[in-house]
Parts: structure tokens; C-alpha cells; sequence
């Protein structure tokens, strides 16, 4: 019996021993679509638990019974639960998400045009915050617990610690309100040019910046100092190799792995965490409108937005795990 189920498993086994890399990526891409379909359970059944009938709230509570029955029956609410999720999610996987009950437009459509607007905020911050971070990291290392080192832990450390809305309303109060040289609200609209998009869009990027550019900072220098403690650097400070050569032709290299990691799953808050940002600067994005449906128990909205929030946060924190497996040397090369 030992011997069929050890027979059983051998397939297995020469595959994860043949192709290490191979296999940890599918096993992440597996678990990822598995979390994805778990979220989208939660997401249908937190907004289903939510008090209150959108039917009554639409019409007032004056309405008749009849005519709640039939706006029910019309939004397809007289249904089963679990029958309406599976439409749902049918109609998610075909990028169909409905109509929003409020304004009885296409809800893809709307999403469409915010999603564009949070990716394009979000994309510009991460232009600006990661390699401003990881040379904010070497420049830490180089003159480690030296006075430039001292000033940006300091500095990040206080960034980290203030909340996305106080650096928004800082930003606001002095900039657009006081100096007077930047735009506020962030209003974007389709026929805006390149270099107005950018100048208008300046506070947020800013403030998105200050708020994940710290975290990754700090984890570059970490990863850089781990990296410093090796004998092999130890061994190229000893031949002569000055230390700012060591940290990029060195250190930096072999750090990669732990750095993409921290930079991809900042990516993937920079776009999950614009809602607040663009609440703070009524900036016309995904976060916005989610916000906007809440108010007004817009349901399908509030699902759409939920659902692709989370699929962008599973799909980077996939992507900073393949890419952690693919920079580990010993996965692209196993003995």
C-alpha cells in the first residue's frame, strides 16, 4: 500500500525537483485565482449582510409594499442569494458588472473611466517613489550612522507615521491655500492635456509619494545592510573597492530580491490606497466612486470597485512573489 501511494506521489515530486521555479510560480498563480474567488464570496456576502432594503430607501417610506416588490423584482433582488452571486460573478468574469441602481448606467463603463484616472495617479507616484526610495536607500547605507543617514531616518520615520488624509490636508492647507501654487481640487477631465493632467494632479502624487516612499526606503536600506554584513563584501571593502562602488555594483545586485518584493506589494497598496487620497483631493478616480456609492447604497458599484480593488492587490502581491522567485539564484539555477 506504502508503495502505490509513494508511486502516486513520484510524479509530483520529479516535477518539483526538475522544475523548482516552474513549480513555485504555479503553485502562487493557483493560490492567487483561489483568494481572488474567496474575496469575491466576501466581498458579495459583506455587501448582501449590509442592514437596510435599497428597494425602500430608493423609493421612501411612504412607498407601498407593491412597488418595493417591484423595484426588487426589477434590480433582480427577489432571487436567491446564491443564485445572484453566481450571476454576478458570471457577468464579472466577462467584465460585465451591471447597472448601477442609482443612475441606471453601465457600471463597466464608469469603472472603466475611474480606473483609468486611480492607475494614471497611482502609476505617476510610483515613477517619482521608487527610485527616489531606492536611492534614498544607497545614499542611507553610504553614510550610514553618519548625519545624512540620521536626517532621512528621521524623515521617514515621520512620514511613515502621519496618515494619508493629515499629509493631504497639510499639503492643501499650505500649498493650494496659502502659497497658492497648486491646484486644488484635483479635477481631471478626458480632453485634458499631458502637462495640465500633472500639474493638477501634483498635491496627491505628492502625498501618495510621502506615504510609500518611507516603507520602501527604509526596506531597500535594510536589505542593502544585510547584504553589507557578508564576508564577500567584507572581502572587496579589504581589496580597496571604495564603499559607493560596492553598494551598486555589489550590494544592490544582490539585494534585488527583497527589494522588488517591498517594492511591488507598495505598488499594489499605492493603487488600493488612493481611496482616501482621492476622497481627500475629490480627485475623479475608482476610490471616489466607490465612496460616492456607499452614500447611496449603490450596491452594484460598491461590489465592481471591491472586486477589482482586490484583484489588483492579489494580482502585484503575485508579482512580487514570482519576481522574489525569479531573482533567488538558487531557484533559477537549482543543482
Amino acid at each position: 500500500m506504502s508503495n502505490t501511494s509513494e508511486a502516486g506521489r513520484q510524479p509530483g515530486l520529479r516535477f518539483r525537483e526538475r522544475f523548482p521555479l516552474l513549480s513555485l510560480i504555479t503553485e502562487r498563480l493557483v493560490l492567487s485565482v483561489i483568494l481572488l474567488f474567496a474575496v469575491s464570496v466576501l466581498i458579495f456576502g459583506g455587501v448582501e449582510a449590509l442592514p437596510g432594503d435599497f428597494a425602500t430607501t430608493y423609493l421612501g417610506q411612504s412607498a407601498t409594499p407593491q412597488a418595493v416588490a417591484n423595484i426588487r423584482a426589477e434590480l433582480g433582488l427577489d432571487k436567491p442569494v446564491v443564485t445572484r452571486y453566481f450571476e454576478w460573478l458570471g457577468g464579472a468574469l466577462q467584465g460585465d458588472f451591471g447597472k448601477s441602481w442609482a443612475s441606471r448606467n453601465s457600471v463597466s463603463e464608469q469603472v472603466g473611466k475611474r480606473l483609468g484616472n486611480s492607475l494614471f495617479l497611482a502609476g505617476f507616484a510610483a515613477i517619482i517613489a521608487v527610485p527616489l526610495a531606492i536611492c534614498l536607500g544607497m545614499l542611507s547605507v553610504h553614510f550610514r550612522n553618519r548625519m545624512p543617514d540620521k536626517i532621512i531616518n528621521v524623515v521617514s520615520l515621520a512620514a511613515i507615521s502621519l496618515p494619508e488624509f493629515f499629509i493631504g490636508y497639510l499639503l492643501i492647507l499650505y500649498f493650494a491655500v496659502n502659497f497658492g501654487i497648486a491646484t486644488f481640487p484635483a479635477t481631471v477631465y478626458e480632453d485634458m492635456g499631458f502637462l495640465e493632467r500633472i500639474q493638477t494632479i501634483a498635491l496627491p502624487t505628492a502625498t501618495l509619494v510621502l506615504v510609500v516612499l518611507a516603507h520602501m526606503m527604509r526596506m531597500t536600506r535594510a536589505a542593502i545592510l544585510s547584504v553589507m554584513s557578508s564576508a564577500y563584501m567584507e572581502t572587496a571593502e579589504l581589496k580597496g573597492l571604495s564603499a559607493g562602488r560596492a553598494i551598486i555594483k555589489h550590494a544592490a545586485p544582490n539585494a534585488l530580491a527583497p527589494i522588488i518584493n517591498v517594492v511591488a506589494l507598495n505598488l499594489a497598496y499605492l493603487v488600493v490606497g488612493v481611496v482616501v487620497v482621492e476622497v481627500v483631493f475629490v480627485y475623479p478616480g475608482m476610490g471616489q466612486y466607490m465612496v460616492d456609492a456607499v452614500t447611496v447604497r449603490d450596491m452594484p458599484v460598491v461590489q465592481a470597485c471591491g472586486l477589482i480593488f482586490a484583484a489588483v492587490y492579489i494580482l502585484l502581491n503575485m508579482v512580487a512573489d514570482i519576481l522574489a522567485i525569479v531573482a533567488n539564484p538558487r531557484l533559477r539555477h537549482p543543482r
